[in-house]
């Protein structure tokens, strides 16, 4: 199974970090979404798209390269992101929208992860920031887990949701 990630992380290097920690599991490409092209995605098995979220929704750098990709047929793809706020299915799903978009260009979503990661925005920042330390190593060794679980899987990897918070 070949496997590329594509990711945008900004401002602490959270994503980033855990990004690194899957992509040495899968053994994956990592790209970040401002090298990525359209064309390099038809070489993969699996892409991952991930970034931190900002207002309650993935990066806009990747979801404007989302928006640009062509519909693609039999990709198979997972989404990750860290975030200051816990992420709660029902009211707070900050992968809605990157998830719409994806299925709209013809990915089917396998799984999706998210953790916890140092939030420093508006009055956080008078205190220092939130979830100072995250993501930790226990946030790290469950992005290993879910990267495992991905890659012993393979495409039959079927809908689980992982979040560490």
């Amino acid at each position: 199974m070949k496997v590329l990630m594509v990711y945008m992380s900004l401002h602490h290097g959270n994503t980033e970090k855990m990004a690194k920690t899957m992509a040495n599991i899968l053994d994956a490409d990592l790209v970040q979404v401002k090298q990525a092209g359209a064309g390099m995605l038809e070489q993969y098995d699996l892409i991952g798209f991930g970034s931190g979220i900002y207002f309650g929704r993935h990066h806009e750098s990747v979801l404007d390269f989302v928006d640009k990709l062509p519909v693609l047929k039999n990709k198979k793809a997972f989404i990750f992101s860290t975030s200051g706020l816990r992420k709660i299915p029902l009211v707070h799903d900050f992968d809605k929208p990157l998830r719409q978009k994806l299925q709209r260009k013809g990915f089917g979503i396998i799984a999706e992860f998210s953790c916890r990661g140092l939030d420093t925005y508006r009055a956080t920042r008078l205190v220092g920031g939130i979830n100072r330390g995250r993501p930790n190593a226990e946030d790290l060794k469950q992005a290993e887990d879910f990267a495992r679980c991905l890659k012993n899987s393979g495409q039959s990897y079927l809908n689980p949701t992982l979040s560490s918070n």
